[in-house]
């Protein structure tokens, strides 16, 4: 996404009164981060010292992160991120390229808006599972929207996750056409840090312009050869709104990885089970085939979902070969 000059502003040359400022990362390309003051001005700066080289192993400065920045003299002075402050929370997704490892998408989150379309591209509940599961652990409160709902009829569009709204999910039913469900969620990101997810070409894009006009933010249409949203967003960009709070705009995710989950803990990311864990006829019990277990009975009795079950068996039995 390229820089709006009215947005982002290089505060410079002149050294400003204070030399050490705080502020929130809301994008950064080619090294330099534009990082958003609570006055509401917009500095570009770039790692200096220990943090640009732990910059290359561990250490990864992402969209979301809160930092220091100092002031350095030069011909002409500069911005400088001395600090990285504490997360919070996360939104990670698995390292491109074959890369071991995460990559973080954005940092210090309040809560995901999980984006399905109800029609083009078809929506894969499985999928959904496993944006889920990735909020789940690391302790982020999540939504469903399910977009584009003026493409089905309204029995159809609630079907569609009525398993992941039985699981205790708020869903909500959106259309940019006709309005539905609009209000309802401006309202679920007011005065919070959110972050719209899921794959390409759902109308993440689309919905930010309509819920807050200005954004402009890029859309694609969708091929009907492949039924698969082209990727217009390249990297998390976080906006302020209006009265408070934060959104970040996602590159779609078709490739979603499971990372900083240990396989033992996949049953708490499913929050249906809770009343289950614990229950089960051995202490040992992981849910898949064990004589006994809780679980397991649930399903049977239809008590949990089936699908949802044969989510947590594929996820479970994919971070335990990782290991």
């Amino acid at each position: 996404m390229t820089r709006d000059a009215s947005q982002f502003v290089q505060l410079g040359p002149a050294p400003p009164d204070d030399l050490s400022v705080e502020g929130v990362v809301v994008q950064g390309t080619g090294g330099v981060w534009d990082v958003r003051l609570a006055s509401g001005s917009v500095a570009s700066a770039s790692l200096r010292g220990r943090l640009k080289h732990e910059a290359r192993g561990a250490l990864k400065l992402a969209v979301g992160d809160k930092v220091t920045l100092t002031w350095e003299n030069g011909e002409p002075g500069a911005w400088f991120i001395t600090d990285i402050h504490e997360r919070f929370s996360k939104l990670a997704r698995r390292a491109p390229g074959g890369a071991r490892g995460e990559r973080v998408v954005v940092a210090n989150l309040d809560q995901v808006l999980v984006v399905f379309a109800a029609a083009r591209p078809e929506p894969h509940p499985r999928m959904l599972d496993r944006f889920l599961v990735i909020a789940e652990a690391n302790g982020l409160h999540a939504r469903i929207v399910v977009n584009k709902c003026d493409l089905v009829s309204p029995a159809e569009a609630r079907a569609l996750f009525a398993e992941q709204a039985a699981a205790g999910y708020p869903v909500h039913y959106t259309s940019i056409e006709t309005g539905e469900g609009l209000d309802a969620l401006h309202d679920a990101l007011a005065g919070r840090s959110s972050a719209l997810s899921g794959p390409s070409g759902v109308g993440k894009s689309s919905l930010m312009n309509r819920l807050f006009p200005g954004l402009d933010l890029r859309t694609a249409a969708i091929s009907d050869s492949v039924n698969k949203g082209r990727h217009t967003t390249v990297g998390a960009v976080l906006h302020p709104l209006p009265g408070g709070g934060f959104l970040a705009d996602t590159p779609g995710l078709r490739e979603v990885g499971l990372w900083g989950i240990d396989a033992a803990d996949v049953p708490h990311c499913f929050p249906e089970f809770a009343p289950y864990l614990g229950q089960c006829r051995f202490a040992d019990c992981i849910h898949t085939v064990e004589p006994g277990c809780a679980i397991r009975d649930a399903v049977e009795r239809g008590d949990v979902s089936r699908g949802r079950f044969e989510s947590y068996v594929k996820l479970r039995e994919e971070l335990a070969a990782q290991n």
